[in-house]
């Protein structure tokens, strides 16, 4: 009688390629470039690409259906068909230039770069998949929402790998979560009011799978993590409950992630599926409670590869720590899986060719995460003698990370050390810093500016990507960085903008560029892991202590502000946002990191405002997205997260005015966080949500100034005059005229110069028609 042996699964894996090839073929499409057909059959070949190689590798619960061409989130909410009328959809077959107008927005054809999409409609709202640096379009659902099976996509999907010979596990995003993730499109009602409509097209749609051949699905429920009520307890009960009756030879996977299941263990154990998923690399120590409680006939998933954060696993300390829950459990019953989808980290460590050896060694890629969790399942299936030398390895790699001298810095640990309260206060309050700010500024009311960034042209990516190669010389590439920089300054004087920046033209990513000129941190070739949409990012790894060497902006502030009259901000990234959009240690705690980067970030601060500059951004997109996801533990979080901001911005004089901007940020339930922070100027996005995030800041009094962002540059859209005009006017109902600025909802990066100039000359118009109307 063969002997049983534990399942190895991933709970999905990156989407993009090996080479990004799905964020070339999403923009081919867009611009016209490319068939529709181009594109679905680039997505055809990574999907099989990605089957394949977990097959070869010895996974054995492979997922399908965790491929999107945006995000699956939105991939839900048109599977069940929530569209909302704006995009002019009536049934059938959902179109995809339809897909993308609810996830990009559209301008007619030039939204999408395709005759079939006429009409112009403003995107989804978007914000951030839990806390981390994925984002989702926010499904807009309405009271009398109606529900449907509008695509197949789960079963086409499975039986697309079943045609290559490859037997999946279909991921479904759950129902309670997605009702959850939602938001209301106009009038406010509970969202879970919806599930007993919901929960028949998830029945038809999971017959359907078992129809197919599936006999395994993996079912979503993140928000098992969360702060549940009550409402949201029934929810599941009466999900799950519903499921067992209408699909019952049906086996599902309840997966969890992103933190402790805490007080809703007793809930999910009880819950009748086959399987339960937990994240045993975010929250260890829930490991002797979960088995405890969940039946030795339920399929326990143990996530113990972390799928958010590049570090090499230590095989033999998980081996050891599983090694209780395996003794007591049939092996059939135990599966060894990723902590999560492995889409939030880089594809394959192999391609780093530049990448030094040693620190190498620490890393695991999705690629090497593969072989991790085969290794495991092996170990305890037939042995570790059998993955010996495998063992050795990672054993071996974890002693050189911990011993190496390249980690650890006795003079910023010296420093850190030295940090007095003193150093997070400005030395005056607000009130008094206004008024010698406002005397030295002597600026218009409703003053505009924009976030930072200008676009970054393929111009500009071709010259970086040649002085990077050494065909273009050091002296030519900075030559053409200042011929785009005084080119910039010049058109914000012609268009009328009263605080300029430089456009960053010299900055491949806002926190690429400061990490690179750090001590403690390393960067890849390839490391690249999806944003949103085609938005791909190469987080930086913070592997070591953080010291700054030298000042990193001063002499590109210093060139852009000799060529005006008008203020320049200087542009900085704040602490947290960096720390947040990095892959971090795991050896020290993330406060400690942060601090580390506070204090650097302070010196540059100091450098600035030496050299002369009166304004300074300090970025904190991030902030909110550190949250951690239980309330409880909101508070930790914040005081070192606001201690390090503070730490980095408080070293100037009362009359330079220290500006930040948010990203994604729901602001009611951490409004106080944000006054204590006491920026001079914040600026927020709030175009999409139609200025309602500015409430929070009108029921706190918020008393600092304010910069709501009046378009959304996410899509693109042009918006006119009139439509930034009347988001003006709500941000008018909600804050004095004194505290508003005016700018965009973030950056421009990413944007095109023929969408950002008519966009801006159309704000600076609109701050031209508020001023007339507040005269």
């Amino acid at each position: 009688m063969a002997r049983s042996k534990v399942s190895v699964a991933t709970l999905g894996v990156p989407r993009i390629g090996r080479r990004r090839e799905l964020k070339f073929a999403l923009e081919n499409y867009w611009s016209g470039k490319d068939s529709a057909e181009a594109l679905l059959e680039t997505a055809r070949r990574l999907r099989a690409d990605n089957w394949r190689l977990q097959a070869e590798k010895g996974v054995t619960r492979i997922p399908s259906n965790d491929f999107s061409l945006y995000d699956h989130v939105l991939d839900t909410a048109v599977m069940v068909g929530a569209i909302p009328q704006r995009y002019g959809w009536t049934g059938g077959e959902v179109p995809l230039d339809t897909y993308f107008a609810m996830a990009r927005g559209s301008q007619g054809d030039a939204g999408c770069g395709h005759p079939g999409h006429v009409h112009s409609t403003s995107a989804l709202e978007m914000t951030k998949w839990f806390d981390t640096n994925f984002h989702y379009m926010v499904p807009e659902l309405a009271p009398d929402q109606e529900f449907v099976l509008a695509t197949t996509k789960p079963v086409d999907h499975f039986l697309e790998a079943k045609a290559l010979g490859i037997h999946t596990r279909p991921v479904v995003l759950g129902p309670v979560s997605f009702l959850r993730l939602a938001k209301s499109g106009g009038e406010e009602f509970d969202l879970l009011s919806l599930l007993p409509k919901l929960l028949p097209v998830y029945t038809d749609l999971l017959n359907r799978l078992h129809a197919a051949g599936a006999d395994w699905v993996q079912i979503d429920e993140p928000c098992l993590v969360l702060d549940l009520e009550a409402g949201d307890r029934a929810a599941l009960e009466a999900a799950y409950n519903h499921f067992a009756t209408e699909v019952p030879a049906l086996n599902l996977m309840l997966a969890t992630y992103f933190g402790a299941l805490g007080d809703n263990l007793d809930l999910a154990a009880s819950l009748p599926v086959s399987g339960l998923h937990v994240d045993l690399a975010r929250a260890p120590e829930q490991l002797e409670a979960v088995a405890a409680k969940v039946s030795s006939s339920t399929v326990l998933s143990l996530g113990v590869i972390d799928g958010r954060n590049v570090w090499r696993a230590d095989l033999n300390a998980i081996l050891n720590y599983l090694k209780p829950v395996v003794e007591a459990r049939p092996l059939d019953r135990i599966e060894i899986a990723s902590s999560c989808s492995l889409l939030h980290v880089p594809v394959d460590l192999e391609l780093e060719t530049a990448l030094d050896a040693e620190l190498k060694s620490w890393l695991a890629f999705a690629t090497q995460k593969l072989d991790e969790l085969v290794v495991l399942g092996r170990a305890l299936s037939e042995g570790r003698a059998g993955v010996a030398d495998a063992l050795q390895a990672s054993a071996d790699a974890i002693a050189s990370r911990r011993k190496s001298p390249r980690v650890h810095d006795r003079k910023v640990g010296d420093r850190l050390a030295a940090v007095t309260g003193a150093m997070e206060r400005r030395r005056s309050a607000f009130a008094a810093r206004c008024e010698k700010q406002s005397g030295k500024l002597d600026l218009p009311k409703f003053p505009t500016t924009t976030i930072g960034s200008f676009p970054q042209t393929a111009e500009v990516r071709k010259a970086r990507a040649a002085h990077a190669r050494g065909e273009l010389s050091a002296a030519d590439y900075e030559a053409f960085l200042r011929r785009e920089t005084a080119a910039t300054i010049r058109w914000q004087e012609e268009i009328g903008l009263d605080v300029l920046v430089h456009g960053e033209f010299e900055r491949n990513d806002m926190v690429q560029y400061f990490g690179e000129q750090l001590a403690g941190f390393a960067f890849t070739q390839a490391g690249w892991v999806q944003s949103y949409g085609s938005r791909y990012v190469r987080p930086p790894i913070i592997y070591g202590d953080v010291s700054r060497p030298e000042p990193m902006t001063v002499r590109w502030w210093q060139y852009a502000q000799s060529l005006t009259d008008r203020p320049v901000k200087g542009m900085l990234t704040g602490p947290v946002t960096i720390l947040n959009w990095s892959f971090v240690r795991d050896d020290i705690p993330r406060s400690q990191s942060c601090r580390q980067i506070a204090l650097a970030i302070r010196d540059e601060v100091v450098d600035l405002e030496k050299a002369g500059a009166v304004m300074i951004q300090i970025d904190e997109a991030a902030l909110r997205e550190g949250l951690p996801l239980r309330k409880q533990d909101w508070k930790a979080y914040l005081d070192w997260a606001v201690g390090s901001f503070r730490l980095a911005s408080t070293g100037v004089e009362d009359a330079t005015q220290i500006h930040t901007h948010m990203c994604y940020s729901e602001f009611n339930d951490i409004i106080d966080a944000i006054a204590a922070m006491d920026a001079d100027v914040i600026s927020i996005e709030t175009s999409r949500s139609r200025m309602e995030l500015l409430d929070a800041f009108r029921n706190y009094k918020y008393p600092n100034e304010i910069g709501p962002g009046v378009y959304d540059i996410h899509s693109p859209r042009v918006p006119h005059t009139g439509e930034m005009t009347d988001l003006l006017k709500l941000a008018r109902k909600r804050l004095s005229d004194s505290q508003i600025w005016i700018n965009p909802d973030c950056g421009l990066k990413t944007r095109k110069w023929e969408e950002v100039k008519p966009a801006l000359v159309n704000m600076v118009a609109a701050a031209r028609e508020l001023r007339a109307l507040a005269s």
